[in-house]
């Protein structure tokens, strides 16, 4: 089953490699999406694919990369999009 989402993590997550981070676990499961840093400070990501594999990237975007500290993420679900191609960063 898809499952789409748009999620927005909070706290030391740009300029640590964050968004690399993402690309590179989402791309190799074949999620399908962005990432981006936001003005306020945090990143978005609007990931969709195989529901198991959308949970699996939220799981491991809680940790993050060694060098970023995750201290909040709100996730919600959104429609499918069925124009989304391959996963890419965003500027």
């Amino acid at each position: 089953m898809e499952k789409r989402v748009l999620a927005t993590v909070y706290g030391l997550v740009q300029g640590v490699g964050f968004r690399m981070f993402v690309e590179r676990r989402a791309s190799q499961t074949g999620l399908k999406g962005t990432v981006r840093n936001m003005p306020n400070g945090t990143v978005e990501i609007d990931a969709q694919g195989p529901e198991g594999l959308v949970n699996e990237l939220l799981k491991t975007v809680r940790t993050g990369p060694p060098a970023s500290k995750v201290s909040a993420m709100d996730v919600a679900l959104q429609p499918p999009d069925h124009t989304m191609k391959g996963f890419r960063i965003m500027q």
